[in-house]
């Protein structure tokens, strides 16, 4: 059974970049997302002489489907962040700047925070950064009401539910300007630019088209994205450790899920479920882990978790760490002990 250093070397085969698939996949995905933002706008019903509610459901069709090709495109960006794919490709880094700026993501403060999450992964007390906080359980009955407050608010439902505010537009740009203005000053320059394109398209084609063309894709998309970051790390057999224990490939192994998902939302989500690999080796492109789990047979004893309800709930319901117990707890659990 291949460990530690064996075990990153066995996914060193997968971590090179067929080009032309790189290019085949950011090129196909960025039409679709253009052509289902376009397809938001009214002019394609009329074009079409569709009757007034057929043309309303073809609109939020299409604004759905830009909800997604956003989620899509994110995770593609977030290769490129991780310079897995398209390195040193002028042509990418316009495009993918581009992308980061539209989807008020600004580069620097993601890379650095996102580089800091793979370094520290599932250490107790300095994996906050670039993910969600972990409290113990002893730190959370020790913690004042304002301390137990933040961190329940950050890992609450309503938190991932209202993404776009909270993590996006307030913790990846009004915040860390405010942390830094010399240093995070793009971050508000991305801010006002994402402001201005949305009342832009208010002013000038209306609620409607602000709603579907600008509004419900990112809200959608980025709670979606917001859910995904939380479940591939806080999930019912999600292994934390002291900073003294922590290995890297036991975080990847043991605190990091295989997200099991059907053949399209896998494709949505661009293979992301597979969150396991990719913390693994994160210089294996997206379109590869599939392949570098079913050739590697100590990736395919996954912890997994689901889309589904139940495991959704299963997942929101952990509030903190118990050092006993070896595992996340809930409320209940916390009462009951």
């Amino acid at each position: 059974m291949l460990t530690g250093k064996e075990l990153i070397l066995a996914t060193k085969p997968f971590a090179k970049e067929i080009r032309w698939k790189s290019w085949y996949h950011t090129i196909t995905s960025l039409f679709l997302l253009i052509g289902a933002v376009y397809g938001t706008f009214k002019t394609i019903p009329v074009y079409f002489s569709m009757p007034v509610f057929a043309g309303l459901i073809f609109r939020i069709v299409c604004s759905i489907f830009a909800a997604m090709m956003l989620s899509r495109f994110f995770i593609i960006f977030h290769d490129y962040q991780h310079h897995t794919i398209l390195r040193q490709s002028f042509i990418a880094d316009v495009i993918f700047t581009a992308f980061s700026i539209y989807m008020i993501t600004p580069p620097n403060i993601w890379k650095r925070s996102h580089d800091h999450h793979h370094n520290h992964n599932a250490k107790l007390f300095s994996a906050s950064i670039g993910s969600y906080p972990i409290m113990t359980k002893q730190k959370f009955l020790e913690a004042t009401k304002q301390e137990r407050f933040v961190y329940l608010a950050v890992r609450h439902p309503i938190n991932m539910l209202f993404a776009y505010f909270t993590t996006f537009m307030y913790g990846m740009c009004i915040q860390s300007f405010l942390s830094s203005p010399r240093r995070h000053w793009d971050s508000l320059v991305v801010l006002v630019l994402h402001i201005s394109i949305a009342v832009f398209i208010f002013v000038h084609f209306g609620a409607l088209t602000w709603f579907l063309m600008f509004f419900l894709p990112f809200f959608l998309s980025q709670m979606l994205g917001a859910y995904l970051f939380y479940a591939q790390h806080n999930f019912p057999e999600a292994i934390f450790k002291n900073n003294t224990e922590w290995s890297y490939t036991d975080a990847a192994l043991e605190s990091s899920s295989y997200m099991a998902l059907d053949p399209f939302m896998q494709w949505v989500t661009a293979n992301i479920g597979f969150h396991h690999v990719h913390h693994l080796n994160s210089k294996i492109p997206f379109y590869r882990l599939p392949e570098a789990m079913a050739a590697i047979p100590e990736l395919q004893r996954a912890k997994k978790t689901t889309l589904r309800p139940n495991d959704i709930a299963a997942c929101l319901r952990l509030k903190v760490w118990d050092a006993e117990k070896n595992k996340m707890i809930g409320f209940k659990e916390m009462e009951a002990a």
